[in-house]
C-alpha cells in the first residue's frame, strides 16, 4: 500500500503546491477540456474531498500518440480511527492530494522522460493521486472511534471517498478521450489495487479499445483479515452490478476478486502483476491487519494470489523478482531489474503494446529471491 522506508511518516498540513497549469473540477463534471491542456503536467483541482476533508486533484500529460496510460498512485491505508487519525505518528496513509508524493513530476520510472528507453512516453498519462487511505475504493465518510493518549473517547471523522474521487476523474477521461487507440492502466501498491478494481470498468466503457492492467507491489494481501478494510471502506456498496460480484459481501471480498471480476467481465482487459518476492512494506502492512507474526510469508501470500486468480481468469502474467523493494515502477529499478534474462522494463513494454509475455520468477534464478536483481 506504497509506503516508502517507514509506515509512513508524520505529515502536517500543506501549502497548497505551485504548478505549471490549474485548471478547475466541479464534481465529476469537468469543465477544462483535453484540447486545451499545456504541454507538460496539467493540474486539475477539484471539489472532491481527501481523507480530511482537504480538496482532492489530479494530474494530466498530453501525448504524441493515441493510446493513453491511467495511473493510480499508492501511499498507504487506514481502516481505524487511530491510523486514519493524523495526530497518530507516523500516520498509515497520505492524506493530502498535494502532497509530493502525489505529484507525478517527482515520480521516474515509467515517468522518467528523460530516458529513451521509456516505453510509454509518448502515452498521454492521467494520473490519479491518492489521498483516502482507501485504496481508490472507498464508499464516503466514515465516523471511527478510538481512545485518546488522554483515555477519553474520541471520534474521527475520515472521508474515504475513494471510488467517488477516482469515479469523477474516469468520466472526464471519458469525456476527454472518447476513442483512444489503447489503454494502460497502472497503479503501484494502494494504486495497484485500486487499478485492479477500476481497469474492469474502464475496459466496460471502452469496450472495443485493447486495455492492459499492469498492477505493481500489492500482491502479498492474501490475508483472513482482509474483511476489516473491506468493511471500514465499506466496499460492498460500490461494487459494479456485475454477475461476477453476485452475492459477495464485506465479510467475503478479498482484493484477488478485484483482478477476477475486472478480468471476467471484460474480454477487452489483459491483467497482470509485478511484485517483489519480499517486500517489506506489504509485510508491514499485513502485520497491521493482525496477521501474527511468523504465521505467513510473502513469497507464499504471493504465490496464493496468483494461483487463486488465475485458477479463475483465462490468463494471467506475473513479474517476480527477489528482494524487498516496494514499488518498482516509479523508480530506477524499472530500466535495471531482470529476472530470467528479461528486463522489467522489456516485459512492461510489451505488456503495454498488447504482446504476450512470459511469467518470470526469481524462484527460478539461481540467486533465489533474497536478494534484488543487480
Amino acid at each position: 500500500m506504497r509506503g516508502h522506508s517507514t509506515i509512513i511518516r508524520r505529515f502536517a498540513r500543506p501549502a497548497a503546491l505551485a504548478s505549471a497549469c490549474l485548471v478547475a473540477l466541479s464534481g465529476a463534471a469537468a469543465a477544462q477540456q483535453a484540447t486545451t491542456l499545456s504541454e507538460g503536467w496539467n493540474t486539475i483541482t477539484t471539489d472532491a474531498k481527501c481523507s480530511t476533508g482537504t480538496p482532492y486533484r489530479f494530474y494530466v500529460r498530453p501525448g504524441a500518440s493515441e493510446n493513453l496510460l491511467i495511473f493510480f498512485n499508492g501511499g498507504g491505508a487506514c481502516w481505524s480511527g487511530r491510523q486514519c487519525n493524523l495526530t497518530t505518528q507516523p500516520t498509515t496513509h497520505y492524506p493530502f492530494a498535494e502532497m509530493d508524493e502525489n505529484n507525478p513530476a517527482n515520480f521516474g520510472g515509467i515517468f522518467n522522460f528523460d530516458s529513451a528507453e521509456n516505453p510509454v512516453a509518448d502515452l498521454t498519462m492521467v494520473v490519479l493521486p491518492y489521498c483516502t487511505g482507501d485504496v481508490h475504493v472507498g464508499s464516503g465518510p466514515r465516523t471511527y472511534e478510538m481512545t485518546g493518549a488522554d483515555g477519553t473517547r474520541q471520534t474521527v471523522e475520515v472521508f474515504h471517498n475513494g471510488f467517488e474521487n477516482a469515479s469523477g476523474v474516469l468520466n472526464w477521461v471519458y469525456e476527454n478521450y472518447p476513442e483512444p487507440a489503447r489503454i494502460v492502466v497502472s497503479g503501484a501498491s494502494a494504486g495497484a489495487i485500486g487499478s485492479s478494481f477500476h481497469s474492469g470498468r474502464i475496459a466496460e466503457h471502452y469496450p472495443d479499445v485493447p486495455v492492459t492492467l499492469i498492477a505493481d507491489a500489492a500482491g502479498g494481501y492474501n490475508s483472513p483479515n482482509i474483511a476489516l478494510t473491506m468493511n471500514a471502506w465499506d466496499v460492498a456498496s460500490v461494487l459494479p452490478d456485475w454477475p461476477e460480484y453476485a452475492g459477495e459481501t464485506n465479510d467475503t471480498l478479498t482484493f484477488e476478486d478485484f483482478y477476477i471480476a475486472s478480468a471476467n467481465h471484460a474480454p477487452n482487459l489483459t491483467i497482470a502483476q509485478i511484485n517483489s518476492a519480499n517486500d517489506l512494506t506489504q509485510m508491514q502492512f499485513t502485520l497491521l491487519l493482525g496477521d501474527a507474526p511468523g504465521s505467513f510469508t510473502i513469497p507464499q501470500r504471493i504465490l496464493n494470489n496468483y494461483v487463486e486468480i488465475e485458477s479463475a481468469v483465462d490468463a494471467l502474467s506475473t513479474f517476480t523478482n527477489g528482494g524487498e523493494q516496494h514499488v518498482v515502477v516509479l523508480g530506477p529499478e524499472f530500466y535495471q531489474y531482470s529476472v530470467q534474462n528479461m528486463r522489467l522494463r522489456d516485459w512492461f513494454a510489451g505488456l503495454a503494446a498488447g504482446e504476450q509475455v512470459p511469467d518470470l520468477s526469481c524462484v527460478d534464478e539461481v540467486r533465489g529471491c533474497a536478494q534484488a536483481p543487480q
